[in-house]
């Protein structure tokens, strides 16, 4: 069994770690593009609930200091954002009509 992705207190959260701590936005867009609806709503229903415990966890860390497990699980809120529209409104993983426009990043938010 390999060592847990984040910290002790979010365990609940633990099956969706290696899937969805993702460090990059184009990885997060790439993944929720590849996924499946009831991926996402599975990621979704379990991590929803708990993202205001997250952040309020998270929020007692300095975030240029986050030590991993934290840092994971701010890139697991992350993703969580990036599933939130199209679990919440689109029913899709794309997004509606956009038809094969895309957007790329040249800088990433840190951390």
């Amino acid at each position: 069994m390999s060592e847990p992705l984040l910290p002790t207190e979010f365990a609940d959260l633990e099956p969706f770690a290696a899937r969805w701590c993702i460090p990059t936005e184009a990885a997060r867009y790439r993944e929720r593009l590849n996924s499946t609806m009831i991926d996402m709503q599975a990621f979704y229903d379990v991590a929803f609930p708990r993202v205001r415990a997250a952040m309020a966890y998270l929020d007692t860390f300095p975030l240029q200091e986050l030590p991993e497990p934290q840092e994971n699980l701010l890139h697991l809120v992350y993703s969580l954002i990036m599933v939130s529209l199209p679990v919440e409104v689109w029913h899709q993983p794309r997004v509606i009509d956009a038809g094969t426009a895309y957007f790329d990043r040249h800088l990433e938010p840190v951390p």
